[in-house]
């Protein structure tokens, strides 16, 4: 790597919208200005280097980076006297230089192919007296961000793309048109980065793409992921989960797979986006309401203790009473035990974006608003089920209400609070797996009791 003078000494602040794949590009962000001889620092005030990672699938993403970008603009200055503010992910990639038109005070704007050149942009502006924008927002044909240095952000999970962009189209997307078509990486790569990755204590991976049943399509010819979900069973971790996973594309050889690697946890997320057959087409989901559901038999078959959660999008053009009843009742018979719920965010440059609707954003709401109800019933009665017995949680920190509390995630990716034993230091726990008798069961969280050794 290049040296830069400039940036050795400099704090930097990171700040993630979004999904899971710009969680893992800011770790590699971190890694990046950690080799530069930077330092993290836990609050933007205390940084020369504001960075913000960004997400644009939905608009209140857009408006939380205009807000918290601008609002730099009021801090004191660093005890260096000069601030530079980043903006990096998916907004970059779309808007590029075109971001200071609400943001004026941005001074290096990097798209999602472009993470290695931000040092190189970073000293650019520290040495330019202010007022030019530092941009890269170069074409979504380079290597992998996994082949720069990575700062974790747990010690004992990591994040690991398989894959980069989407085919699908998707009406209402915008992740094809900013991060590009699909490229898989080689199957020997994957296996050999969580090899290392267990070898260095990680106890979970998550294993990332758009759309990770398709991997290897554009490489092999055929897609490999069960194939890739045994190999990295073998790697000796403890636990993997994956995502997203595209229900047109989830195969029985995927299935079983995942049914007899026990790594694998038995947590899914399919997402549905619609109950409605006829939006569904409109979505350009590529699978009807009843093929959904016969792969959610199939998956229960093969996996009976299986949870499952989903994401759902309400108000997509053109979605009569009739589509949301249909949506309703879809979530009511696959039984999801979680749920992620949205109202239709139009994007600029989609297909959807093009589609009148005069549904009045009241109906919307109250559209919303019964599913959310009905998402959270189903919750709540879901972890009903573990009350009085027992879950494997591994631990993550402590709560931030109460420091004495840790918190961690069971197999079946429940919140779990539970206290030390007393003697214990709740820090040794950290990243260890605990059994957690389940004393209380409540809507998004179970707490107990800790019983046995940590493994």
């Amino acid at each position: 790597m290049a040296q830069h003078g400039e940036l050795v000494g400099r704090t930097y602040h990171i700040k993630t919208f979004g999904c899971q794949m710009n969680l893992h590009d800011s770790e590699r962000v971190s890694g990046l200005l950690d080799q530069c001889g930077c330092l993290e620092v836990p609050t933007p005030e205390e940084a020369d280097i504001v960075c913000f990672m960004t997400c644009c699938v939905r608009e209140n993403a857009d408006q939380r980076l205009w807000g918290q970008a601008s609002a730099t603009v009021s801090m004191p200055a660093p005890p260096s006297g000069r601030r530079v503010v980043a903006v990096g992910g998916c907004i970059a990639q779309r808007d590029g230089e075109r971001i200071r038109e609400h943001i004026p005070n941005v001074d290096v704007v990097f798209g999602t192919s472009a993470l290695a050149s931000l040092p190189k942009l970073l000293s650019e502006a520290f040495e330019a007296s202010g007022g030019a924008v530092e941009v890269d927002t170069s074409e979504l044909a380079q290597g992998f961000s996994t082949d720069l240095p990575s700062h974790r952000a747990q010690r004992f999970h990591a994040w690991v793309p398989i894959m980069t962009g989407c085919d699908n189209f998707c009406t209402y997307c915008i992740v094809p048109y900013v991060r590009g078509r699909e490229r898989s990486r080689t199957f020997e790569s994957v296996v050999s980065e969580c090899r290392l990755l267990a070898a260095d204590g990680v106890r979970e991976i998550t294993l990332l793409g758009q759309n990770v049943n398709s991997y290897g399509r554009d490489v092999y010819g055929s897609p490999r992921f069960a194939e890739l979900v045994r190999a990295v069973g073998e790697t000796g971790v403890d636990r993997i989960r994956f995502t997203s996973s595209n229900p047109k594309d989830l195969s029985d050889e995927v299935i079983a797979a995942m049914a007899e690697t026990p790594a694998v946890m038995p947590h899914l997320h399919l997402a549905v986006q619609s109950g409605s057959t006829r939006i569904l087409k409109a979505m350009n989901r590529r699978y009807t309401r009843e093929q959904y559901l016969e792969l959610v038999s199939r998956l229960r078959t093969a996996m009976p203790d299986l949870a499952l959660s989903t994401d759902v999008i309400v108000g997509f053009p053109g979605e009569e009473e009739e589509d949301f009843l249909q949506t309703l009742s879809l979530v009511r018979e696959a039984a999801f035990s979680s749920a992620f719920t949205f109202i239709y965010s139009k994007r600029p440059g989609t297909p959807a974006a093009k589609i009148v609707d005069p549904t009045p954003h009241e109906v919307i709401q109250d559209r919303f608003d019964r599913l959310a109800e009905q998402v959270a019933q189903q919750a709540h009665d879901a972890n009903q089920k573990e009350l009085g017995g027992s879950v494997l949680a591994l631990v993550e920190g402590s709560s931030k209400r109460d420091e004495a509390v840790l918190v961690g995630h069971s197999e079946k990716n429940q919140t779990v609070h539970f206290s030390a034993p007393e003697g214990v230091d709740p820090i040794s726990l950290v990243g260890r797996i605990c059994e957690v008798h389940v004393d209380e069961a409540r809507t998004w969280y179970l707490r107990g009791t800790m019983v046995g050794d940590p493994r």
